[in-house]
């Protein structure tokens, strides 16, 4: 089986290409980060992003290597795709990665989806607050996901392309893994 991360920024696309791969790959599992939670996780993101020690390894992520290992030992899958923003960088899970594929969404684009997708009600106050705290203090995380995890990546995607050909890129890739 060949466990296949795909990381972005927050609204890179991470779910969207997950979800379609699959549909596409038979025998194909998938876990999303967002449906834990972790000890160790950060309350504040900012002040997180800011210390750099040990970083990506406070987050204990035992719920998911739990997961992942149920999911290889079943040996019901081919694939096993993981919704997951570390690549390389937690020690927990490094082992079990086969590929990491990151997603480089430029900023505006996934800041863009991002307002889309999450503040459908929001009225105008609201979202100028939230391109406020933004600007003042989220994108430093958004940032340290270009020079930290792209890098440690073993595949990079232009996320400004249109879906349907970053996720046929992202298959092809999978396939050569």
């Amino acid at each position: 089986m060949k466990i296949i991360a795909i990381g972005a920024v927050t609204a890179g696309g991470k779910t969207t290409v997950v979800n379609a791969l699959k549909a596409r790959l038979p025998k194909t599992a998938s876990l999303h980060f967002d449906d834990y939670s972790f000890e160790g996780e950060p309350d504040d993101l900012t002040e997180w992003v800011s210390k750099h020690e040990e970083f990506y390894n406070v987050w204990d992520l035992s719920p998911l290597k739990a997961d992942v290992e149920r999911i290889i030992n079943s040996g019901e899958y081919d694939y096993l795709l993981l919704d997951y923003p570390f690549a390389y960088q937690n020690t927990m899970m490094k082992d079990y990665l086969d590929c990491c594929i990151f997603i480089d969404t430029p900023l505006d684009i996934a800041m863009a989806r991002r307002v889309l997708r999450d503040m459908k009600e929001a009225s105008a106050d609201e979202i100028r607050n939230e391109m406020n705290t933004y600007l003042k203090y989220s994108r430093p995380c958004y940032i340290d996901m270009l020079t930290d995890i792209l890098p440690d990546s073993d595949y990079v995607i232009d996320g400004a392309k249109e879906i349907e050909d970053i996720i046929d890129e992202t298959m092809k890739i999978i396939q050569s893994c």
